[in-house]
């Protein structure tokens, strides 16, 4: 992906919105910041479930102990026009990446891909931790898959 005078767009999508997206953009946008890289985010999810609220109280609880605030995020639905607001969509996992490729627009070649392929474990899934817990590990992976990313943008 290739910067342009604009900032480049960048869409974290999961599948509430609640949990793994908006920690990836809370997280990147961040990094971002204090890297002094200028980078448009949002996130969204692939279902309708959880629309308006905040993320998760177990999400927020583990992005303050590491020092990211993302209370003020409230999940959305990914809709096909999203292809057409963003530069670059990343998806948690290989559902939530069929579930938006099958909203893709005729002709549109905005890239899809996983999260994990940023970071040390390309193909793999962030796994949820909304009913299983494991916020921690969740975190882990999306900080590194974001430094990844970071540092892709700013070698382009």
């Amino acid at each position: 992906m290739s910067i342009s005078p604009t900032p480049p767009r960048i869409l974290f999508v999961c599948l509430g919105n609640i949990c793994r997206s908006p920690t990836a953009e809370g997280v990147f946008r961040d990094l971002a910041a204090r890297a002094g890289v200028r980078v448009e985010t949002d996130s969204a999810g692939t279902g309708d479930w959880h629309i308006g609220r905040p993320p998760d109280r177990r999400a927020m609880a583990e992005a303050a102990r590491r020092g990211h605030d993302i209370s003020d995020l409230r999940a959305r639905q990914f809709t096909a026009a999203d292809f057409h607001s963003f530069d670059l969509i990343l998806a948690m996992d290989s559902s939530n990446l069929r579930d938006i490729e099958a909203l893709r627009p005729a002709g549109n070649t905005v890239p899809v891909h996983l999260m994990l392929d940023h970071g040390d474990r390309p193909g793999t899934d962030v796994p949820d931790p909304y009913m299983e817990g494991g916020f921690d590990r969740t975190f882990d992976l999306i900080e590194t898959a974001c430094r990844g990313l970071l540092a892709r943008l700013r070698s382009a």
